[in-house]
């Protein structure tokens, strides 16, 4: 929390009385707890800074309220469904995919099939919150359509840089990541 000095604003002959010291301490953490909460406050209109608003935003796109999930979570939801809004096109797909995803994504149209793939090629492996992508993709696509997940992962080629001692500390799983 920042600190405020009040007696810096006051004529030099009020710094001698104690009196006056204590209520201008007093008068200066009530001053920097109210800035605190103007910046707090200020923070909640945006979505990448809101905390305990994002509930408030959740409210604004009809969106389940998952307190209990965590702040990214729910941050990757609300811009999702914001990028949803409108006709459904291939790049409407990729931004609600990259928005979960944090990364770059592909989408692949088998239209003879009724179906696309949503590839995620900017991050190797599963991204998280697959369950929200999900249902994000579930509520912007055409209902005739189907659509599946293709996900990177290394292959032995990619891992020739790297030593069998130096990939023995991690998890096979983590290795497919790196």
């Amino acid at each position: 929390m920042i600190e405020v000095d009040l007696m810096k604003y006051l004529p030099t002959y009020w710094h001698e009385i104690e009196q006056m010291k204590v209520l201008q301490e007093i008068l200066g953490k009530n001053l920097a707890e109210a800035i605190a909460f103007k910046q707090d406050l200020f923070n909640q209109m945006f979505i990448e800074t809101a905390t305990w608003g994002l509930s408030r935003w959740e409210k604004i796109f009809d969106l389940p309220i998952e307190i209990e999930k965590n702040y990214s979570f729910r941050r990757e939801r609300i811009k999702a469904k914001i990028r949803g809004s409108g006709t459904t096109t291939k790049q409407l797909i990729i931004n609600i995919a990259s928005a979960f995803s944090n990364g770059e994504v592909e989408v692949i149209e088998y239209p003879n099939e009724y179906r696309f793939v949503v590839k995620f090629v900017g991050v190797k492996g599963v991204p998280a919150n697959m369950k929200d992508l999900t249902s994000s993709i579930e509520e912007v696509k055409p209902a005739h359509l189907a659509f599946t997940f293709e996900y990177t992962y290394n292959y032995w080629n990619n891992l020739k840089a790297y030593t069998w001692s130096a990939l023995s500390i991690h998890t096979w799983d983590k290795v497919k990541v790196i």
